[in-house]
C-alpha cells in the first residue's frame, strides 16, 4: 500500500510537470518512462540493485546513468531518475511508470481492462464486444481478452477497480444462494 502512494506522489508530480510542457512533451515523457521500465523488466537483477539499501546510492546513479544513455532517454527524464536515486525510489520505478501511464489513458479518456469469456473468441466478436461496450461506457476501451472454462459461460469485464461479472458461475452461485435461503 505505501509503495502505491509513493508512486502516485512521484507519477503526479512528473505529469505535472509534462503537463505544464506540453501534449506532446507529457506523452515522451510517457514513452521515456516505458522503455526504462522494459530494460528494467528484463533484468530482474536491476530492480534488486535500485531496492537494495545497503549499494550506495551513487553506485545506483552509475548504473542508472548507462541504463539511460543506452535507451535514448531526454534530460528531463534522466533528471528524474537521478532525483528518483538521490529520494531512494529507485526500486518504486515500475510502479511510478505504471501510475504515469494509467494518467495518461485517464487524460485521454480511455479506460484498460480485462475481458474474460469461457472460450478464445474471434477476433470479429472481440470487436463487436468492445464496440459494444465502448458505447455504453461512453469511452474508449483497451482491453486485454482471456478465456477461462471455469466461468461456464458468458463473461467477466474487469475495468479498473470495478468487476462486472455476467458469467453462468455467478448466476449458479445466486441460485444457490436464493434456494439457501429458501
Amino acid at each position: 500500500m505505501k509503495e502505491q502512494v509513493i508512486a502516485k506522489r512521484y507519477a503526479r508530480a512528473l505529469f505535472a510537470l509534462g503537463q505544464e510542457m506540453g501534449d506532446q512533451e507529457l506523452h515522451q515523457y510517457g514513452e521515456e518512462l516505458a522503455r526504462l521500465t522494459a530494460v528494467i523488466e528484463e533484468a530482474p537483477q536491476l530492480l534488486k540493485i535500485f531496492k537494495n539499501p545497503i549499494i550506495k546510492t551513487s553506485d545506483k546513479k552509475q548504473v542508472l546513468a548507462r541504463i539511460m544513455e543506452k535507451s535514448d532517454i531526454g534530460t528531463t527524464i534522466q533528471n528524474y531518475c537521478l532525483f528518483l536515486a538521490d529520494k531512494e525510489r529507485l526500486g518504486n520505478f515500475p510502479d511510478i511508470q505504471r501510475t504515469f501511464s494509467e494518467l495518461l489513458d485517464a487524460k485521454a479518456g480511455i479506460l484498460r481492462g480485462k475481458l474474460v469469456t469461457a472460450i478464445e473468441l474471434a477476433k470479429a466478436r472481440q470487436d463487436t464486444i468492445k464496440d459494444q461496450l465502448e458505447k455504453q461506457l461512453s469511452q474508449k476501451l483497451v482491453l486485454e481478452y482471456e478465456s477461462d472454462n471455469a466461468i461456464l459461460g458468458g463473461l467477466v469485464l474487469k475495468v479498473g477497480d470495478k468487476v462486472y461479472d455476467a458469467s453462468l458461475r455467478a448466476q449458479l452461485a445466486q441460485l444457490k444462494e436464493q434456494i439457501k435461503k429458501g
